[in-house]
């Protein structure tokens, strides 16, 4: 692994840098993108430095897409952040660029790139990049800069719920607190929901399939999404919701995508998920997965392995 040196000297290198993230951005992709991107301009002006991807409507409030065409490829460096393997990437052409830096969070399944920094410690991606920032005179912790790296950490770690949060995580968003992050305005906005989301939260608990080790099942197909007039985005946003039951140990939720798919969200309390997404192409952290199932025999087979792997794990008394 490359050190926070290796990776500055390398964008001091390059006049145009392309910054990209993994598909269906969360807040964690967006914050260590555009928190990186606006680093660098901030101490380099004179470089071009692009945010490419496609925009996640429910999160455009946090950050925005750019245009980045064939030619700003051409000898540029390109960064990925928050991405584990390579088909995740936004943007396919993330290889026609002169150099590729990738900087993770994630477990290093899928090692690519001609630099890479992983530290899976982190709660986030967000978090690394603070790391990066303090670890450098070059760039510097702005309030700008800190405003999308808390949202990156606010999501990430589940408002510094999950395990993933340490006493680290706490100290650095400390500092963008004494830089003078409206955390509350943060924090409010990312717990807004639409009334047609709100619908959907309760209807999960009708809808959910709870087995008695503990795992959960919800199926967000397109009459339900079509019921309550909502798109694919606005179903994703729920995922969470299941963890709030004291019978629910570890979920999953099949949102039906419009070729006919789903895209399955995998979350727990304590069993360990993402090998199960790795073996239906996703993958993620521990406790935090996304997958793909084909058809809906494929999302009730990862549920039956759901419950394996819970049962396992409540039989070893973890």
């Amino acid at each position: 692994m490359n050190s926070y040196a290796e990776i500055i000297a390398t964008i001091k290198k390059y006049d145009r840098i392309i910054i990209l993230r993994h598909q269906n951005p969360d807040p964690d992709a967006l914050g260590s993108q555009a928190g990186l991107a606006t680093a660098i301009r901030q101490a380099f002006p004179e470089k071009k430095v692009l945010i490419g991807g496609n925009d996640t409507e429910g999160l455009i409030w946090l950050s925005k897409a750019q245009k980045v065409s064939d030619g700003d490829f051409a000898g540029a460096l390109v960064i990925v952040c928050d991405t584990a393997n390579r088909p995740r990437i936004d943007d396919q052409r993330f290889d026609d660029g002169a150099y590729l830096i990738k900087i993770d969070h994630h477990p290093n399944d899928d090692v690519y790139g001609d630099q890479l920094f992983v530290n899976t410690d982190a709660s986030s991606c967000s978090e690394i990049i603070a790391d990066l920032i303090d670890n450098t005179d070059d760039l510097q912790l702005t309030k700008e800069v800190a405003n999308y790296l808390y949202a990156g950490i606010v999501g990430d770690t589940g408002r510094f719920l999950y395990p993933s949060t340490t006493q680290h995580t706490m100290n650095v968003a400390g500092k963008f607190i004494a830089l003078g992050v409206d955390i509350a305005a943060i924090n409010n906005k990312m717990n807004e929901v639409s009334l047609k989301q709100a619908k959907l939260q309760g209807f999960i608990y009708d809808i959910l399939q709870i087995d008695k080790s503990g795992a959960a099942m919800a199926i967000i197909d397109h009459d339900l999404m079509d019921k309550l007039n909502l798109n694919q985005e606005e179903a994703n946003s729920v995922v969470s919701t299941p963890g709030r039951l004291k019978e629910v140990t570890s979920w999953m939720e099949a949102v039906q995508k419009d070729d006919g798919t789903f895209r399955m969200h995998l979350r727990s309390q304590g069993p360990i998920i993402n090998e199960l997404a790795k073996a239906h192409d996703g993958g993620g952290h521990p406790l935090a997965s996304g997958a793909t199932a084909q058809n809906l025999d494929e999302v009730k087979q990862m549920f039956e392995e759901l419950i394996k792997i819970v049962t396992d794990f409540n039989q070893k008394g973890e």
